[in-house]
């Protein structure tokens, strides 16, 4: 029990360190220092607006969710309780199931809040120093990180004390099953929160960039545009409470794969300190976070961005040290055997590794092609020299040859991992690639509350010395969020495999017979097909709700410039509340289709056809989803940057070479912030949807093929 309770620990020590972060944000006055009394004022009114606009959409959004929370644990209860065995599996797996719903749900209230608080206060602390700034934003985003982190682990050991308390006679990967309903819940949520704010933000950001730049040619975050404020909320609800969510669901999903696949090793399943390990990677993150995060200093006129990467690398390089010494002292079990492979905790330390740096790699990868400081993003700038046709086939083409080199160090660390420690050493490898996620956390909740920021000053007028320091922020929280959006492609690979591997492992030990996953049966090769088409749909389904939304606010915000006297020369206020209820309840509205197509398909082909042909689902959908995802996420994070650096240049903005450059950023939008980004909850959700249901389908799954067969 000695690694249970360091994980409570951890645990608690993660929360405690997120308030205080939480509190030195706090302790800020808003309009205290610096300015004077009107543009006080307009700061307070305009972080209010935000904020209410935030925590609105979130409480509507959630309301959603908790109906689906109910109908999914209904359907967990009913069709997961074994009858062979006493013990109800439904039961215990839908109250794990709600316990990852409801935390997930409560890490993203709590990143909104202090991303609300934190947004207004960045900008106060611009009025005296780029440093002062940089601490706040930072600070913000580290009260995610640590908050997230923390809650994570600490509900996922309770819930393994809970069932094992309750239980000690139940075999431990039957306990283990019943807990990846934890990584469901959690999951579940972030497919919502991820789409739902996706649309959100693109939506508005759409609807401010075509009308407010293009049409009118004021500049971005102008307090005349209707938009605005909606497009500042957008930038909470899709990269603060999605982002969080996302990756919650990744640590939380990565980590159930990793114990279920352990428990049928029986050395791991009759030594619980060993079993507990992969909980382990995770809360050592916690004080490597810590130390790392004291490096995060910034002088007047230093380079943000050279920090914030600086945290990334050292966070890995620590983790991989203190790994060491956690694997010699805790892994108490020297050798053990899964699926006929002899596995030592040596080979397990070098999936970790693998996984760790192959996530480092990833993100240096994405950096280069999505940074203006190198040539992929500056060819895609020069393109827009000849308009915005040849901008979009310069970044169509940067998103597709910027998976090469991504999909080979997964490549490379799936075989190796693999050949080191079977398929756990790939969850293992997956929770290594997660085990830095506290300042992963924390750098992509930076971007956007330096986003904010810039915008809040840019509307309460704080005057240009104060932009430009906002500016300076936002640009390196830019990178760092493409950075960041390639880690969690990665991660989610792993994550998806891992949950892949264990789905067999679990059909196999619940299966009375060996199930065989032949690719030439028709059965699996036609399941094979079905997955990898469906990325794509569900990225048509989320790309074309966007056009809706955006098409939605773009109408409303010519209505406004048309109908209200006086709004461009300043002397009326827009109607900002009307913008953001649109981006509301567009949100709400397309998110369900989506949400629904991923989550019964599964069920569906699984009841249907079986085993094998959803093995050939989940293979296919991984296999064209991560491909699809970094593409996606690299073409709008290259079309973004080369506007970004083209308004950087001497008579740049307004240019017909910033037209183009527009034109290209918002069709990038949706794929870099909405489609993109919600390929990675596709690929897991399907795996985890799999992993849970095994029983089921196992037991009462494949009627079609069953009535061919006779």
């Amino acid at each position: 029990m000695q690694s249970a309770y360091i994980i409570i620990a951890m645990s608690v020590i993660s929360l405690i360190i997120a308030v205080i972060f939480a509190s030195r944000v706090l302790r800020i006055k808003v309009g205290e220092e610096g300015g004077n009394a009107v543009q006080n004022q307009k700061l307070i009114e305009i972080s209010n607006a935000i904020s209410e606009g935030a925590m609105a959409f979130l409480v509507r959004e959630y309301k959603v969710i908790s109906l689906f929370i109910m109908v999914m644990a209904v359907l967990i209860f009913f069709l997961l309780d074994n009858a062979k065995t006493s013990f109800n599996e439904g039961l215990y797996t839908a109250v794990a199931f709600v316990v990852g719903a409801v935390i997930s749900c409560l890490s993203g209230f709590i990143g909104m809040k202090i991303a609300t608080s934190g947004n207004v206060r960045t900008a106060q602390a611009a009025k005296t120093s780029i440093s002062d700034a940089f601490k706040v934003a930072f600070n913000s985003g580290a009260v995610m990180g640590f908050g997230l982190v923390g809650l994570a682990i600490l509900g996922l050991i309770g819930v393994f004390l809970g069932f094992t308390g309750f239980f000690p006679e139940v075999e431990k990967h039957i306990l283990m099953e019943t807990l990846a309903g934890f990584g469901l819940g959690g999951s579940s949520v972030a497919l919502f929160a991820r789409v739902g704010g996706g649309i959100y933000t693109k939506a508005a950001d759409v609807g401010a960039d075509l009308v407010g730049k293009v049409e009118k040619g004021i500049p971005e975050d102008d307090p005349r545009n209707p938009a605005t404020i909606a497009d500042n909320v957008g930038d909470n609800v899709g990269d603060i409470a999605g982002m969080g969510a996302d990756l919650f669901g990744s640590c939380a999903e990565a980590t159930c794969a990793a114990l279920v696949i352990g428990a049928t090793a029986s050395a791991l399943s009759g030594n619980m300190d060993a079993l507990l390990y992969p909980v382990l990677i995770s809360a050592f993150g916690i004080p490597v976070s810590l130390v790392t995060s004291f490096f995060a200093r910034v002088k007047e006129g230093g380079n943000v961005e050279a920090v914030l990467k600086k945290q990334l690398w050292i966070s890995t390089i620590l983790m991989a040290v203190v790994m060491y010494f956690v694997t010699d002292k805790l892994m108490t079990v020297e050798t053990f055997e899964i699926l006929g492979k002899t596995i030592t905790k040596w080979n397990v330390y070098v999936s970790l590794v693998f996984g760790l740096f192959a996530g480092m790699f990833i993100g240096i990868v994405t950096e280069y092609y999505t940074s203006h400081s190198y040539k992929p993003v500056r060819d895609v700038a020069e393109a827009c020299e000849t308009g915005a046709a040849t901008n979009i086939i310069y970044g169509l083409a940067l998103g597709y040859q910027s998976s090469v080199v991504p999909v080979i160090l997964l490549v490379i660390t799936i075989v190796t991992s693999n050949l080191l420690a079977g398929m756990f050493g790939i969850a293992i490898a997956a929770l290594g690639m997660l085990s830095t996620i506290v300042i992963g956390l924390t750098i992509d909740a930076y971007g956007p509350v330096s986003d904010n920021a810039g915008g809040i000053s840019e509307m309460a007028e704080l005057g240009k010395e104060v932009r430009q320091r906002t500016d300076t922020l936002d640009a390196a929280g830019n990178t760092t969020a493409a950075i960041g959006k390639g880690f969690a492609i990665g991660s989610a690979a792993l994550t998806s495999l891992a949950l892949f591997a264990a789905f067999i492992t679990r059909a196999n030990v619940a299966s009375e017979t060996a199930i065989s996953i032949d690719l030439l049966s028709p059965w699996v090769y036609g399941g094979l097909l079905l997955g990898a088409m469906l990325p794509f749909i569900f990225s048509a389904m989320t790309m074309k709700s966007v056009g809706k939304a955006a098409l939605d606010m773009v109408k409303e915000v010519r209505r406004q410039f048309k109908e209200i006297p006086g709004l461009m020369e300043g002397k009326n206020k827009p109607d900002y509340k009307k913008c953001v209820d649109i981006s509301t309840t567009a949100a709400l509205r397309e998110m369900i289709a989506p949400g629904v197509l991923i989550l019964l398909t599964p069920i569906l082909v699984g009841f249907l056809f079986g085993v094998p042909t959803l093995a050939g689902l989940l293979a296919g959908s991984l296999v064209s989803g991560v491909v699809m995802a970094i593409s996606s996420a690299n073409s709008g994070g290259g079309w973004d940057n080369a506007k970004k650096y083209i308004e950087s240049q001497p008579g740049g903005k307004g240019s017909d070479r910033h037209k183009a450059a527009v034109v290209g950023d918002t069709v990038g939008d949706p794929l870099k912030d909405t489609s993109g980004p919600s390929i990675n909850i596709l690929i897991k959700l399907m795996a985890i949807t799999s992993l849970v249901f095994t029983e089921f389908f196992v037991h009462s799954g494949g009627i079609i093929i069953k009535m061919f067969s006779k």
